[in-house]
């Protein structure tokens, strides 16, 4: 019954809330759905192929590979950075994080299991709450690409930097004054400057292919690390600290930064030929993805301790040629994945603000593009705390997309009276575990961000 009348009341608010709806879908399915039915978009044989019933379907390892790309990412370098906040038992947490994500990825499979309608992240929260949960899933995964995409220009502004310190710009402006750029503010906007003619491109299929490269170049930064360490002199000497509770919070929203691919789970399970061993591609997923994460805590916390910055690379000696490789490395996932992060929103502006007798449809597109990557430019400029920013992400959007919604979709749709009574508790105490992480985790990282001002 829960969920016939979650069905119901999502088609009753379907005809109603179309045209304003329109446009917040989930990132990666929107594009593809979106232009779908666009005569213009007929002969974009590449961006169709991109969509989630693609030539018959993904296989599984296709799809795990994917799945792989999803959850590999800048939060690679911040998890020393997390394990010298909480201390060498907070490893533990980090291993709960994996499994009650990996967990409530299967929830949302379920979710998609109980209608035909439910192929999006958004689409399962209209299942569960109509409209208001469609806006409510929306604006928290459009918020949570938004940060990302900030925290990408601060991460390329700070390893460039290290490369190239000492680098800076004048600029001659009216009346003999002259600006000075130099550091992370040169780089930051250098970088968007290169950046932005991929945000022009209107084929997410391209941007897919190239992102790619994030699996493997997360691999290789680890390895990079462990050269550092064993053939450059770093070596293992730092002991460390068994537990610091101020830093749990701060280590707990990082830790669920790095498992925060469940906006495009709903698209993986989508593009499978076999959708009932998604939750094996889950499982795989996750595994490799902890043992990755967990290798790159414990070799950098090994090797500087306390004192590991908030992005390791920052720490490896300079020169080397193992440093110049994980930095070098470092920067291709910024540089592929940006464009997958502002797309989204860049094609949900342009929907609701272009209609059909819109002239010069493709330079408005470049318009909103270019004034998004200007904006995140000048939050990167005016927030340039990239462990803070990953880590407010994580406690607040992460958490929210990854633990809360999740669990509280699938209660709803199901019903807790068809759920059995361990389900529920779980589900109950991973509501609590993301309301705490949510709530602590917020307030630390804002703190420190208001104190680094």
């Amino acid at each position: 019954m829960a969920i016939s009348g979650a069905a119901s009341r999502g088609a009753a608010d379907g005809d109603d809330s179309a045209a304003s709806l329109q446009g917040l879908e989930h990132p990666l399915l929107h594009a593809y759905e979106a232009r779908k039915d666009d005569p213009a978009a007929a002969g974009d044989r590449e961006a169709q192929r991109f969509g989630p019933e693609a030539d018959g379907g993904a296989s599984i390892v296709r799809t795990c590979f994917n799945g792989l790309n999803a959850l590999s990412g800048v939060g690679l370098l911040s998890i020393p950075y997390a394990l010298s906040e909480g201390g060498w038992l907070s490893l533990a947490l980090l291993l709960v994080v994996a499994a009650v994500c990996c967990y409530t990825g299967l929830l949302l499979q379920r979710c998609m299991d109980a209608s035909p309608a439910a192929r999006g992240y958004p689409e399962i929260g209209e299942l569960a709450f109509g409209r208001g949960g469609r806006l409510a899933a929306s604006a928290f995964l459009y918020a949570e690409l938004y940060l990302v995409a900030i925290g990408f220009l601060i991460l390329e502004g700070d390893n460039l930097d290290k490369l190239f310190p000492g680098t800076s710009l004048g600029l001659a402006l009216g009346g003999g004054r002259l600006v000075v750029i130099s550091g992370k503010q040169l780089f930051v906007v250098l970088v968007a400057l290169v950046i932005l003619p991929t945000t022009w491109l209107r084929s997410l299929g391209v941007l897919a292919y190239v992102s790619a490269s994030g699996v493997l170049a997360s691999a290789v930064v680890v390895v990079c690390v462990l050269w550092t360490a064993v053939a450059d002199g770093v070596g293992f000497r730092a002991q460390g600290r068994m537990i610091n509770v101020s830093g749990l919070p701060t280590a707990l929203g990082l830790y669920t930064f790095c498992y925060c691919g469940h906006a495009i789970f709903p698209t993986l399970c989508n593009s499978m030929k076999e959708k009932k061993k998604f939750s094996r591609v889950l499982g795989i997923c996750f595994a490799a993805c902890t043992l990755n994460y967990g290798s790159m805590a414990i070799l950098g916390y090994l090797m500087y301790g306390d004192d590991v910055k908030s992005q390791v690379t920052l720490n490896l000696p300079e020169g080397r040629v193992s440093s110049k490789l994980a930095i070098y490395t470092t920067l291709i996932n910024p540089f592929s994945k940006y464009a997958l992060m502002v797309t989204p929103l860049a094609t949900a502006v342009e929907e609701r603000l272009l209609t059909a007798g819109t002239k010069s449809k493709r330079s408005f597109s470049v318009l909103i593009r270019t004034l998004l990557v200007v904006s995140t430019v000048v939050v990167a400029l005016a927030v340039p705390f990239f462990g803070h920013l990953m880590a407010l992400v994580g406690s607040l959007l992460s958490v929210m997309a990854s633990m809360l919604l999740p669990c509280v979709f699938y209660l709803k749709i199901f019903g807790v009276a068809r759920c059995g009574g361990a389900e529920v508790a779980l589900i109950a105490a991973i509501l609590v575990l993301g309301s705490l992480v949510a709530a602590t985790g917020t307030y630390s990282s804002l703190k420190k961000i208001v104190h680094e001002f």
